[in-house]
């Protein structure tokens, strides 16, 4: 069979090639990994789809391949193998004179249209940079060096691992747009002397030529690609599309931070890292169980509103190539242990680009988390087609009234951005408030 390379998801149309796990005569079983790709999102391993030898490996460790080109080829097991492609027929004795004759009953036609119109010399064909495969770089970074004739063989990676980045391949071109001399402003031709005499123009000196000032760092212009091109176009179809409205809510997170205090002990037992997102998802599944439409997603093209029986709530992480959204599958089956570990296994994953395709796929509902960098608020695009996103601010502490006393207590704004077209305002008000109920007192989900 000719395995291709499959939709990578999430708008990929190409991946490279990083490491070959099978070779050309090795028996392979159904599911074994057999390549690592790595695309503008993620490091994947592709398995294989059947059981047999490894008949041809099409593309070596380091070349880019299109979405749907063959990649290499397997004898499945228990199959006969198919019979080679028949040669091309030899051209016929009559057809090699044939050409010459031609071509000779030509020559004169040729010649005289040759001598009708004046001759000019041909360019020599534009010559791409020679990319090295052995260089460390996503294909949105090749593509880069390729469009600005960039050898990637001769740029330092400032990335992971010596990682070439598109920064540094932009840096290199400005670099080379610099040491290359400017010839479009050429000097003034020296003014002509007036008929007759010498004139006082004549005597004025000429001024030199000066050499052109080149201003590093004022203007930067970045191609828009790759995974941050992808971004733009979700968020620039979300904004269009949906009709968002925020709602922000206060709630006193007080309780829940004591209680994360006290697992402390506990999570360095475990090697896990508890962050207050496992309570806040504890706290969003009934949530969403009270008002379905809230997990559910718009099919503009059919105009339904697909209600979602699955609570796969996805997290954006912040990465060094941009914001990338791994799901959490089944959240509403989880305890907090179960969703720490697997908060924390999906950001590093994201972080150093080995999510798998899976890891992308199937989200209902997404919580945006900038509380550890700060804000008081924000208003989050929704991850379209889903019809709502929360977003999670920063704790902080501040005086607020509790039973007439003013107290300090540890509190923090949610927001939540919802598509108008499915969500009334009002429904989203009362999302909000349950989820105000359950953290302000998250002993109340244990009967939840």
């Amino acid at each position: 069979m000719e395995f291709k390379l499959p939709d990578i998801g999430e708008g990929v149309h190409e991946g490279e090639i990083t490491k070959w796990l099978v070779q050309t005569g090795q028996q392979i079983q159904a599911d074994q990994p057999m390549v690592e790709v790595m695309t503008d999102k993620a490091t994947v391993e592709i398995p294989s789809p059947v059981t047999g030898t490894v008949a041809d490996i099409m593309f070596k460790e380091g070349q880019t391949v299109e979405v749907g080109k063959v990649i290499l080829r397997i004898d499945e097991a228990g199959k006969a193998k198919a019979a080679p492609a028949a040669a091309p027929a030899k051209e016929a004795p009559a057809a090699k004179q044939a050409a010459p004759e031609a071509a000779a009953r030509s020559a004169p036609a040729q010649g005289a249209s040759k001598s009708a119109h004046r001759e000019t010399a041909a360019e020599p064909p534009a010559v791409e940079p020679d990319i090295p495969f052995n260089v460390l770089a996503t294909p949105a970074t090749r593509k880069l060096a390729r469009d600005l004739k960039i050898d990637l063989g001769g740029v330092s990676g400032s990335g992971p691992n010596g990682r070439v980045t598109k920064d540094d391949v932009q840096l290199a071109f400005e670099g080379q747009q610099a040491a290359t001399p400017r010839t479009s402003h050429p000097a003034p031709a020296a003014p002509k002397a007036a008929l007759g005499g010498t004139s006082q123009q004549s005597k004025m000196p000429v001024p030199a030529s000066r050499t052109p000032v080149v201003t590093r760092g004022a203007i930067e212009r970045i191609p828009l690609k790759g995974i941050r091109k992808k971004i733009a176009e979700s968020m620039a179809h979300s904004k269009r599309t949906a009709a968002h409205f925020t709602n922000v809510e206060e709630v006193d997170m007080t309780l829940v931070a004591q209680m994360r205090k006290a697992a402390n002990k506990e999570a360095e037992s475990r090697g896990v890292k508890l962050t207050f997102l496992p309570f806040v998802i504890k706290a969003l599944i009934p949530c969403l169980k009270e008002f379905p439409f809230l997990n559910s997603s718009l099919e503009d093209d059919k105009q339904e509103i697909v209600l979602k029986g699955d609570y796969n709530i996805g997290i954006a992480v912040d990465t060094p190539n941009g914001l990338i959204v791994p799901v959490i599958k089944n959240a509403d089956a989880k305890g907090i242990w179960e969703l720490a570990a697997e908060i924390s296994e999906l950001s590093e994953k994201a972080r150093t680009g080995k999510l798998a395709i899976e890891d992308l796929k199937g989200g209902t509902f997404t919580i945006t988390n900038a509380g550890s960098i700060g804000g008081v608020f924000a208003t989050p695009v929704i991850n379209h087609p889903e019809v709502a996103i929360l977003g999670v601010n920063a704790i902080r502490k501040r005086p607020v009234v509790v039973d007439d006393e003013i107290v300090i207590r540890d509190m923090m704004f949610l927001s939540i951005s919802v598509d108008h077209r499915v969500v009334d305002g009002a429904d989203a008000a009362r999302f909000m408030n349950r989820i105000v109920y359950f953290l302000n007192e998250p002993s109340r989900l244990v009967f939840a």
